[in-house]
Parts: structure tokens; sequence; C-alpha cells
């Protein structure tokens, strides 16, 4: 990672995919950005799915998303859905809650505030 002159390092994106009652949960930690988005491209493509495409995506702990992040989520969504599956976003801290809805993720790919509720829907 580079640092940047403010002297802040972006945490490494780490993800974690598990199944649970015929969904995947891929769980998210750090910073999605372009230099950071390779492991979650990887854990949502349909191949790496194993056969279970319904997906959430537990947002828990990311602590910044830009554009870069978008895009993946919103190909991710395409893929699924073409796929007959679906995908569904959790627990999205507000920073990151108020990206998606600014640009309008929320209204192509439903948004819980927890992965409880999410998982239920």
């Amino acid at each position: 990672m580079v640092e940047t002159e403010n002297g802040h390092r972006p945490e490494p994106l780490a993800v974690v995919s598990t199944a649970t009652g015929g969904v995947t949960v891929v769980t998210v930690t750090g910073e999605i950005d372009h230099t950071s988005t390779g492991p979650l491209i990887r854990a949502l493509a349909l191949g790496a799915l194993d056969a279970r495409p319904h997906v959430v995506v537990d947002m828990r702990h990311v602590t910044f998303m830009d554009s870069s992040g978008i895009n993946v989520l919103l190909a991710a969504r395409l893929d699924l859905t073409s796929a007959g599956g679906r995908l569904r976003l959790a627990g999205a801290q507000d920073s990151v809650r108020r990206t998606l809805e600014i640009v309008g993720v929320d209204t192509v790919i439903p948004c819980f505030p927890s992965l409880p509720e999410a998982l239920a829907a």
C-alpha cells in the first residue's frame, strides 16, 4: 500500500465467504477502492459461489467505498440476476450507506440495516 500525503494508509480489503441456508454471505472488511476490488470481484464471481446464486454482502466492516466498489456490486447484481439469483447488501456504515443512496444503488440492490434482516428477506 502507498501512504498518502496526509499519512492515511488504507486498510487492506479482506473478503470471507460462508454459506448459510442456501445463501452465500460475503463478509467484507476494509476499504473498497480501485486498488482493492480484486478479492471482492473473485468472491462474487458466479464460479466462486458454488451453485448458490443468492448472495448477501455483509458490509458492516467496510469503512470506505468509491465508484470502483459500486461498479463491482452492480456487475455482480447483473450476473446474479441473469443466473436466477439475487444480491442484497447488509449493515453498511452511515458513510458507505450514504454513498449507496447518493448514486441510487439502494434502488437497484436491496439494502438492509443488518445481516439477519437481509437473510430473512
